[in-house]
């Protein structure tokens, strides 16, 4: 993975973006000791953690398209921000595999 992939990350979710950010407030705080980051600042799109050795993550999220664009910055905390990342529920796209057994096929 290349640094700029590591440092800035992206996710689509079905969450509205107060909801995303109340989910890091959450999550952030609860890790392992030495990864725990504690908020520092919010507003109506964005929350900011601090961790071990002043590292900043940044987590902002807007609509877009019907969804939740959620972006995830850090330099050093990059794992965590993609675990963050993987606890949104990401959105059902139209062509995907999710139908039922019953709804393919023709017998």
């Amino acid at each position: 993975m290349a640094n700029t992939d590591r440092t800035l990350q992206e996710r689509i979710t079905t969450l509205a973006p107060p909801d995303v950010l109340a989910q890091a407030k959450r999550f952030f705080p609860l890790r392992n000791t030495l990864y725990a980051a504690f908020l520092e600042k919010e507003g109506p799109t964005y929350v900011t953690f601090r961790g071990q050795g002043g590292e900043e993550i940044v987590i902002a999220a807007v609509p877009k398209d019907g969804a939740t664009l959620v972006t995830g910055s850090t330099y050093l905390f990059d794992m965590q921000v993609a675990r963050f990342l993987d606890t949104l529920p990401e959105p059902v796209s139209a062509g995907s595999s999710g139908a039922s057994p019953a709804s393919g096929g023709g017998t």
